[in-house]
């Protein structure tokens, strides 16, 4: 396990259905993702608002493109708010069903994810990738925030599950 990383729970293998959400996908540098991310997550959260839509679900921070060296390929977006169309820059998406290897952890969110990507080639489990002009594509990698921020603002509290899909057999 990396350091600096608390897990809340084992990690573990299961097979999740399809999950619809709603979303804003963006490219983003590596280095200054998460200050995109934030602007984005108001964004979303502004729109919600004007609809008067209430999520039932977490929000959560998916990775189609991983490129630490460069861009990346992120999406943020919220469970909990179906049958609602977007707009162009707020769409509906879905988590592919599968099977799916996951942690909860509390702490940095690179030494969550090198913790379970450590975990697989380990054990030998092939995600559900491939390579891609602009770094390393997946199928479905996300983290999902299972904490609310209204309730406890500190981010090194916040429990956060990544979850990757599973190469299928």
């Amino acid at each position: 396990m990396a350091k600096n990383v608390n897990t809340a729970t084992a990690i573990k293998i299961d097979q999740r259905p399809e999950r619809p959400y709603l979303g804003i996908r963006v490219q983003a540098p590596f280095r200054g993702m998460f200050k995109v991310v934030g602007q984005v997550k108001k964004e979303l959260e502004r729109w919600l608002k004007q609809r008067k839509l209430t999520p039932s679900g977490p929000y959560f921070l998916r990775y189609h493109i991983i490129d630490m060296k460069g861009g990346m390929d992120i999406e943020y977006g919220v469970f909990g708010v179906d049958s609602v169309l977007g707009d162009g820059r707020v769409v509906p998406g879905s988590m592919p069903a599968g099977r799916y290897a996951s942690l909860i952890y509390t702490g940095g969110g690179y030494q969550g994810n090198r913790a379970l990507v450590e975990w697989a080639k380990a054990n030998g489990i092939a995600w559900d990738r491939w390579d891609d002009p602009q770094g390393d594509a997946f199928r479905c990698r996300y983290e999902t925030f299972l904490t609310d921020p209204k309730t406890e603002p500190r981010k090194t509290k916040w429990e956060i599950e990544v979850a990757i899909k599973l190469a299928d057999a």
